[in-house]
């Protein structure tokens, strides 16, 4: 009996393959032809989020601080001022969870907002003099218009929240 030893050389060749990637299933070969997807954005809704008067409220107040601390952040305005600004911003967090009412996708996506911008207090609340901590507060609550309906939406590019003005 002869064994042809081609057969075992070919499946080992196959393995190695497999295992570096080189050979794929057929459909995923033929994905080359969709277009290129931007993924980054891929867990914002596809449309936004109900707001309820709590929110819009707290939002209010957390934007009206922010802005207020744009005074701070050039050196317009004393230290205590600047503290009274972030505890508002710490007030209005609070009244948020304690009185906020929003479907859970919606929970969710504002605590994914308010975590980062509750971190930012807590920074600035150890360390005033580092108005970095302003910045991160704003970039917290950035995409706040993006997810959620508050229409119409009051911090829209070129309104009190945006920082190009």
């Amino acid at each position: 009996m002869k064994v042809s030893m081609n057969l075992p050389i070919s499946v080992f060749a196959l393995l190695v393959a497999l295992k570096a990637g080189a050979v794929l299933p057929a459909h995923a070969q033929h994905t080359h032809h969709e277009p290129a997807r931007d993924t980054r954005g891929s867990s914002a809704p596809t449309q936004r989020f109900a707001t309820d008067a709590p929110l819009r409220e707290g939002m209010v107040r957390i934007h009206t601080a922010l802005d207020t601390l744009r005074h701070y952040e050039m050196g317009h305005m004393p230290q205590p001022l600047a503290i009274e600004q972030v505890a508002d911003i710490q007030s209005a967090i609070d009244t948020l969870f304690a009185t906020c009412k929003l479907e859970a996708d919606a929970d969710a996506a504002l605590h994914g907002l308010l975590v980062p911008l509750i971190a930012a207090v807590q920074a600035f609340k150890q360390n005033p003099a580092d108005i970095g901590t302003i910045a991160a507060m704003r970039q917290a609550v950035a995409d706040y218009p993006r997810l959620f309906d508050d229409s119409p939406s009051r911090y829209a590019a070129g309104t009190d929240s945006d920082p190009s003005h």
